[in-house]
């Protein structure tokens, strides 16, 4: 099979395990993010640690790497915890689509952070990007904004977090990097899980372990597809679990995302599928040259 084939499989076997993440996460109740968190992280903390043991890599990483590993780790728990509260209180593709804008502020924050250069059609793909969101969170001064607030700054604590990811890219080993984020994460929410436990039913454990196990579907997923194939090639199909959270919540919730909404997602995707095209045709334009340059 064609690894591009190969590719677009995982990747889209990857959004359906975020989006059965998200379904669990809803089903599982009126638990405190806190708990609902620790629960994740414990079941996909297993994930990189057999890894870890199969290949014997560090499973804390250099000492000095331990600062931006930290950064990493901090940034993207509250990422989680944000998407996690986003999902309880907001449409279930509402949420998704909101998290899914990660990359457009991955983009600026490595302009800002790592200096890297950001090209026009990157910028023009940002802010169409943007204005989709502003159609999807519909802003109105009421306490309805903090769960579309919450979805958004999810994404924005999650790019930030990537971008801690690329710096940390050449220094330490993938699996290394998301088993110290995990491992971080659950002893940093065993003092708040201990003061806001609520007692869990046995459907509820089961809901928690469900959504565990669908993040650790998504984390391969994606580490898969882009072993597969690069990410200029496939990136734009993780969108693929707007889709199919929206379903989710039509059948087994009945939300029905209203004509702003719906008009915001098709934005957005349209505005990363322009940035997919265009990140795919240059690599194209960049191989001959590549490869000519290698010949001499």
């Amino acid at each position: 099979m064609d690894p591009k084939i190969k590719g677009i499989i995982a990747i889209l076997i990857s959004a359906i395990g975020f989006s059965f993440m998200s379904l669990f996460f809803r089903l599982s109740g009126d638990l405190p993010v806190f708990q609902k968190s620790l629960a994740r992280n414990l079941v996909a903390m297993l994930i990189p640690l057999y890894f870890l043991y199969k290949y014997k890599q560090p499973m804390f990483g250099k000492l000095s790497s331990q600062p931006l590993l930290i950064t990493r780790s901090t940034l993207g728990l509250v990422g989680v915890l944000l998407n996690i509260y986003a999902i309880d209180h907001m449409l279930l593709s509402d949420a998704d689509t909101l998290m899914k804008l990660n990359p457009f502020w991955t983009i600026l924050l490595s302009l800002v952070f790592l200096h890297e250069k950001v090209r026009k059609y990157q910028v023009t793909a940002m802010v169409v990007a943007i204005i989709g969101m502003l159609f999807v969170v519909q802003p109105q001064f009421s306490s309805a904004m903090i769960p579309a607030i919450g979805g958004l700054f999810s994404g924005i604590f999650a790019a930030a977090a990537y971008t801690c990811v690329r710096a940390l890219s050449t220094r330490e080993a993938p699996y290394t990097i998301v088993f110290y984020f995990s491992f971080f994460s659950i002893v940093a929410l065993i003092p708040f899980v201990i003061f806001t436990y609520e007692p869990m039913s046995g459907m509820q454990i089961i809901y928690l372990i469900g959504a565990g196990l669908s993040a650790a579907v998504g984390q391969i997923g994606i580490t898969l597809a882009y072993s597969y194939a690069p990410a200029r090639d496939i990136s734009i199909f993780t969108y693929a679990s707007i889709i199919f959270t929206a379903i989710m919540g039509i059948v087994i919730f009945g939300e029905s995302p209203d004509l702003y909404a719906t008009l915001g997602y098709v934005i957005i995707i349209s505005a990363s599928y322009y940035m997919f095209e265009k990140a795919r045709r240059q690599g194209r334009k960049n191989k001959p040259a590549r490869a000519h340059k290698g010949g001499n």
